[in-house]
């Protein structure tokens, strides 16, 4: 199947979710039903699904097979180097392969799509850059409010994997069309934070200065960091952003290969970012210095599979 956006509908609430893509499958747009009223979870740029404004900046973008940052765009594995494009401002590549381009509609139905993303089938030029090929396949499902999704990469070479996984929601805040949004509440359940030199881990981590289950105001967050330690609770680690205003709650959970989270303000601040990270930002540098990174490796033949849910009420 081919084509440019997908839109998925929930026949009971009237929930809709949109996707781009030839935009790197990003779930740009995610519009719950709550009191008859029209209620976005997810910040995007105008016409995003058009072209309009960063891979990286709206919806979902999905990052992979490295998320964040890797210092200078290069790094060595099993003894041979890897020169990547500089995507940063500041010689570093930054976020991978898989956000910049067009994936391909595997399945679809009226409330669930799959998209897949070979690099050697969809841009063999990534070969040259990468120690293996991969695949890696993403599902949306809308049901009510919740858009769950599950990310599968697979390994179809005959060499070791490396890679990372990330994915980078943009939650709107406010929640609703009144409220203000400094005095959103986000809860995020880390125990360290990774220190970070030129926005990527420097190997130190640093232990949290309040308790794991406080609420920061959003009106105090001015980050752009990874955090560790999670807090997984029956398989699962739930972060949240709470409007007093509306009385509406986002809640992201995510399953336990997601061993980071990047928390991230962009500028215009009216959205902020909880992304759930396999791996901390330049995690090869970290490996060769005997640091755990999180980085994953799927022998040829192998498969990885994670999920994330997202839940408004």
């Amino acid at each position: 199947m081919s084509t440019d956006t997908v839109v998925l509908k929930d026949s009971e609430t009237g929930s809709e979710a949109a996707i781009s893509v030839k935009y790197g499958f990003n779930c740009y747009q995610f519009t719950a039903m709550l009191n008859r009223a029209k209620v976005p979870v997810l910040w995007s740029v105008d016409n995003y699904q058009n072209g309009e404004g960063r891979a990286s900046g709206s919806g979902i973008p999905i990052l992979f097979p490295y998320p964040g940052r890797i210092r200078d765009a290069q790094f060595t594995w099993q003894g041979n180097n890897y020169q990547l494009e500089e995507a940063d401002g500041a010689g570093n590549a930054i976020h991978g392969f898989v956000h910049t381009r067009a994936w391909r509609v595997v399945e679809q139905s009226e409330n669930s799509v799959t998209g897949e993303f070979q690099a050697s089938v969809d841009a063999p030029e990534i070969l040259e850059r990468w120690p293996a090929d991969f695949i890696i396949r993403v599902t949306y499902q809308l049901v009510g409010n919740q858009l769950s999704g599950r990310y599968q990469v697979q390994n179809p070479d005959s060499k070791p994997l490396p890679f990372g996984l990330g994915t980078h929601p943009y939650f709107q805040v406010p929640l609703g069309s009144s409220g203000n949004a400094d005095e959103c509440l986000i809860s995020v359940p880390y125990q360290h934070e990774w220190k970070f030199v030129d926005k990527m881990a420097s190997g130190e981590k640093a232990p949290r200065a309040t308790e794991v289950d406080t609420c920061e105001p959003f009106s105090e967050t001015n980050y752009d960091n990874a955090f560790g330690g999670l807090v997984f609770m029956d398989g699962d680690c739930y972060t949240s952003i709470e409007d007093p205003t509306s009385g509406h709650v986002v809640t992201q959970t995510f399953s336990p290969e997601f061993t980071a989270c990047v928390l991230y303000n962009p500028p215009h601040r009216e959205a902020f970012c909880i992304e759930p990270y396999t791996c901390v930002p330049d995690p090869y540098c970290l490996e060769e210095d005997g640091v755990e990174s999180g980085l994953q490796v799927l022998e040829p033949g192998a498969s990885f599979e994670a999920t994330v849910d997202i839940e408004i009420v």
